[in-house]
Parts: C-alpha cells; structure tokens; sequence
C-alpha cells in the first residue's frame, strides 16, 4: 500500500474514535442536529475502518507466515508458500476495495432530483423523442422504486413534449442519474417521412440536486412572480383558477413555471424550489469550469450543450460516446433498463479517481 494512502487511513481511525467518543457524550446526546451529523459520519467511516482492521490483520498473518519459511521441516515451508500466495491474494483484495471505499463521496448522491428533458433540434420528432426519453427514466424510476411528480409540462404540437420538468424521489436518485446531462441524440425515421430517410433529432437533458432552502439565499426583491390559468388535463378547475405560477429571477433570467398542483400556494413553492436547484446548478457549474484544468471528468463535463449519447433505432444501438460502449439493446433501455450503461458511466469515473489517487 503507497505510504500517502495509508497515511490517510490512520487519519481516518483517528476521526472514527473520535465521532464515536462524541456520540456517547450527554452534551452531544440533546443536541439532535449535531447528533445526526456525527451519526452519519460515523456511518460512512465504519466501512473503511472495518476493512483497514481486516487488512492489518492480514499482514499481521502474512509476517508471521513468512517466519515460517525458515523452518527446518520442508512440508512446513511448502504450507507456508502455499499460504503466503493466498494471503498476498486476501491483502490486493482488500488494498482495491479500501482505495474505492477511499474516493471522495459526492454529497448529492443521496438526494432527489429534478429532471429537465427539453427539445432541441429536429421540431415535431425533436419532442417526439424527448416524450420517449421521459418514458425511459420513468420506466427506471419504476424499476428502482422511485416516486415521480411533473413538476411541469409543455407538451408537442403532435405528442412528446417541448419540455418537461419531473422531480424524482428516492435513495440514490441523484447517483444513479447525476451523469445524464447532457445532449441525447437520436437517428432514426419519422413517421411523417415517405422517402423513408433517416432524420437525426435531439434533446437535451438535465439532473439537478434538489435543493433545501436554507442551502441557498435567494433575494425576493430579485423575483418578479406571475399567475396564470392552468392549461391541459384537470377539467372545469384550470378555467376559473389562476393557480399556475411564473417565477422569474431577474440577476440570472432563469424562468420557471409550475402549474401541476391545484393550489397556488404548492405550485409556488415547487417553482421556487425548482429555481433553488437550477441557481445552486449554475454555481456548481462556474465553480467546476475553474476546477477543469487540473481533474477533466472522463465520463463528460455534463454540459447540457455536450453530445453524450445517441439512440439508433433503424440499427436497434445505443452508444454513449463519453466511454465508447456501444449496446444493441435500445428497446429494453427505452423501456427504462438502464443499469448498465449507469453502471459503466459510475466505474469509469471511479477508474479515473482511483488512478487520481494513486497519484498522490
């Protein structure tokens, strides 16, 4: 193990027993805030203290071990080397998952999300498309046991939408999808079409953290809030309501418009929280362009104007350009089966911040 790891390593025993002394202090016990804090990272902690023992304990094992590989008796050095390869095995082995339990959490990753899919170039089959994309993580969003609300909709002139705006709720909503940014392309032939050609079309995506309150100041004065009538589905109620509501945020010129829920009072605080997010976004957003130079994302910067995958219906392919991998299942991914390719996005990220530390 590179001495600069193990290093960290002592540091983080260090702070376990420190939360843990913390927790069985009366003082900390009436203070709720303060015991949260201390219990959830005493919670991440454990996983890396416990395989940290596991693996001191197997080079203790090892040193001994190898002792015996000067005993006079050969059938003892035979066991000894035949040990000694197991344990060398046993200490790569938990070497590897202490360098993943190591890499740097991102402390969004277990929050909801707000999920924007817009159309782009392409017009009718532009928002065509961006109704399947919905369709896709709304079918995931099943699959993971997620809870979905429209938050907002603009629908097509002939199906799909022009925009919409989905919150999603549940564990690890945020980790699974946080790397779907991005510009979605697709090829394939539009219903309209009677030479049978091929029309490339696109949509963009964004993933957004939900959000709390106090996480971000926003200025009342800085907000000009519009009401209106509600348009589309829920009957006699959208003619003689003004509960839909406009927010905009005058600095940025960030506009958003919620009109899903009934009460005025509901829609606004969904806008205004959907506006949290997107301003905490731009934030995230200014300060990475500066981080850029020194740590590039293998897996894309998450630039809504950055292509990152393209969904090829007459060659039933999916490819997502960021890590070259190319799939022919492009039906079951619409259908919301999206685990591998998330799952290969997430391990080559957590290639290049392993190879990021074994550096240091």
């Amino acid at each position: 193990m590179h001495p600069s790891i193990a290093t960290k390593l002592d540091r983080l025993v260090i702070r376990f027993e420190e939360t843990t002394a913390e927790l069985s202090d009366p003082a900390v016990t009436r203070d709720q805030d303060r015991f949260r804090r201390l219990s959830r990272e005493r919670a991440e902690l454990s996983p890396v203290v416990e395989r940290f023992q596991e693996w001191r304990h197997t080079v203790d094992e090892l040193s001994a071990t190898q002792s015996l590989l000067e005993d006079t008796d050969p059938v003892v050095r035979a066991m000894a080397n035949e040990e000694i390869v197991r344990l060398h095995k046993v200490q790569e082995e938990h070497e590897r998952e202490l360098k993943t339990l190591m890499l740097p959490r991102d402390p969004n990753d277990e929050r909801n999300i707000f999920l924007e899919i817009r159309a782009g170039t392409g017009g009718d089959e532009a928002a065509l498309f961006a109704g399947d994309l919905y369709r896709m993580y709304a079918g995931y969003a099943t699959r993971r046991g997620w809870q979905m609300e429209i938050v907002h909709a603009s629908p097509g002139e002939h199906g799909g939408y022009k925009e919409i705006i989905v919150r999603v709720a549940g564990r690890g909503a945020y980790s699974r999808l946080k790397f779907e940014s991005g510009g979605h392309r697709v090829q394939r032939v539009p219903t309209t079409e009677a030479q049978g050609r091929i029309h490339t079309s696109a949509c963009t995506v964004a993933i957004m953290p939900e959000i709390e309150e106090r996480e971000i100041t926003i200025n009342p004065a800085d907000l000009k809030i519009d009401t209106f009538r509600a348009s589309g589905a829920g009957g006699q109620h959208v003619n003689k309501t003004d509960s839909a509501i406009r927010i905009t945020h005058i600095p940025s010129g960030l506009v958003v418009e919620c009109q899903d829920e009934r009460s005025q009072h509901k829609n606004r605080a969904r806008a205004l929280s959907v506006l949290a997010s997107r301003l905490k976004e731009q934030e995230v957003r200014a300060k990475q362009e500066k981080e850029a130079a020194t740590r590039r994302k293998l897996v894309g910067s998450g630039d809504r104007s950055e292509r990152i995958r393209t969904y090829n219906f007459p060659q039933g392919r999916i490819t997502d350009h960021r890590i070259n991998l190319t799939l022919y299942r492009l039906e079951r991914v619409l259908e919301g089966d999206l685990d591998e390719l998330l799952d290969a996005l997430i391990a080559e990220d957590q290639a290049e911040q392993l190879a990021l530390l074994g550096q240091e």
